[in-house]
């Protein structure tokens, strides 16, 4: 059951693609056996040719959210409504580890060769120049206490890749983030054990989350190609995410105080 869609979209796309966009999720949520509100979809482009789409949406009152890419309109809200119908599916029938890695998923991002124990998959293509050591954008957030299991479902409801979060049992910071080989790994800012008995098959950092400054963190993100980079503040040991944006460009998310 589907209600209201906002469409957002950029200038540049054609006036028509807000109705195709429409169309896109209404078929989805239309049919499904789930109560679908608050849906969002934004849409823009990536440079001259990639295009981008996004949405976020409440299933049944929980939140998610899909996020393609494509070489054009179509294709991207194709892979856009493929997404939500499957994110629907994942909410009604409950949640349970995805497959690593997952096919088509169009985001321009190579297969799992990260050459170190807390980097995930290089990016495919990463711009050269200044801006692509630009931090662009900075987000300072409250961190869930929750468990790992429950920092990777959100993760997956949210179709992120990496998800910063506060392990209550062993009072750090962390992350849960997709790469292989089991698809799930979680690091924290220092170095403990494994969560006892859990549901998602993660593997475990040896080691505590570096502490950097955000220069030393930028040039360790742009040597190494990575898609993000947890680490820590030397001074309060908290917990940041530096990030590749798609436009090549950094953005930057630490806990607040």
């Amino acid at each position: 059951m589907g209600g209201l869609v906002t469409v957002q979209m950029d200038e540049q796309l054609a006036r028509d693609a807000a109705a195709a966009a429409r169309a896109r999720v209404a078929a989805v949520t239309g049919g499904a056996d789930a109560l679908v509100e608050a849906v969002r979809v934004r849409v823009g482009r990536i440079g001259a040719g990639t295009v981008v789409a996004q949405l976020n949406a409440e299933v049944n009152g929980r939140r998610i959210r899909v996020q393609e890419t494509a070489a054009d309109l179509g294709e991207a809200l194709d892979r856009l409504a493929d997404g939500l119908r499957r994110r629907i599916t994942a909410v009604v029938a409950g949640w349970s580890p995805r497959p690593w890695p997952r096919r088509g998923r169009g985001r321009g991002l190579a297969a799992a060769t990260a050459p170190a124990p807390d980097a995930p998959r290089p990016l495919a293509e990463v711009p050269c120049g200044a801006e692509s050591s630009s931090i662009v954008r900075r987000k300072r957030v409250g961190l869930v206490r929750c468990s790992p299991d429950a920092a990777a479902r959100t993760m997956d409801a949210m179709d992120f890749d990496i998800h910063l979060f506060a392990d209550p049992v062993t009072g750090t910071d962390a992350v849960v983030y997709r790469v292989g080989p089991t698809g799930y790994r979680l690091a924290r800012t220092a170095a403990a054990g494994p969560p006892l008995r859990p549901a998602v098959p993660f593997t475990l950092s040896p080691c505590g989350a570096p502490e950097l400054t955000e220069e030393q963190a930028v040039a360790r993100l742009s040597a190494a190609e990575l898609p993000f980079l947890f680490f820590a503040h030397p001074a309060t040991r908290r917990g940041r995410v530096l990030y590749r944006r798609f436009d090549g460009r950094l953005g930057l998310i630490e806990a607040a105080s």
